[in-house]
């Protein structure tokens, strides 16, 4: 996906202002994780539902501000129907892309707009901050 920087803006603008599934009222078969970051105002909490190894569904709350808010959107609406090897496999190409490390960008869909938050390192932590959520929820659903 070849995107220009105003498409770029374009899609996380959207996402954080209209973000997908933000809001919380899940079952008990949810799995919730609360995600901080200390040095700024990201508090989100990410929640999804894991069934033989599929997630099935995955919702959002808190406040963050437009990477963080918008990364958890696109995050949640890539991740919905993956099955948990897929998942973990977007969520490492994402972190090695945010980090500056190899990755497959074919795998990462519309999270490649996040491709230069590494130009601003205080932007990193908002960008992976939903990420280490769903990969803390995975790895409760498979103990």
């Amino acid at each position: 996906m070849d995107m220009d920087e105003k498409m770029k803006r374009d899609i996380i603008l959207e996402h954080y202002q209209s973000p997908f599934h933000k809001g919380i009222d899940v079952e008990e078969n949810y799995i919730k994780i609360n995600s901080r970051n200390a040095s700024c105002v990201d508090n989100i909490n990410v929640a999804a539902l894991i069934e033989d190894g599929i997630i099935i569904d995955a919702r959002f709350e808190g406040d963050a501000c437009a990477i963080c808010t918008s990364a958890t959107s696109v995050m949640i609406k890539t991740l919905i129907g993956k099955t948990i090897p897929e998942a973990e496999e977007i969520i490492t190409n994402f972190e090695n892309m945010i980090n500056e490390k190899d990755y497959d960008s074919s795998k990462l869909g519309e999270l490649n707009v996040y491709d230069t938050v590494y130009r601003q390192p205080n932007r990193k932590t908002c960008a992976l901050l939903p990420f280490r959520a769903m990969r803390d929820i995975i790895s409760r659903k498979k103990d």
